[in-house]
């Protein structure tokens, strides 16, 4: 079995030019209108792919 992500990095959506949802690892300090400051910070989910590539998959065993 394998994971592929869809970016690391919360990103426009093409279809719809929102930054609503987030699907990266890496959270964007951006919002729909502009502002924000474009830090970036480490979801919790970053932590988790970061074991799965570490552990080789090993991690997802229950």
């Amino acid at each position: 079995m394998g994971y592929t992500t869809w970016g690391c990095i919360d990103l426009v959506s093409a279809s719809t030019a929102e930054l609503k949802k987030r699907y990266g690892f890496i959270y964007v300090d951006r919002n729909d209108d502009g502002s924000g400051t474009l830090n970036r910070y480490k979801k919790k989910s970053f932590y988790w792919y970061k074991d799965v590539i570490a552990t080789n998959g090993e991690s997802l065993k229950a």
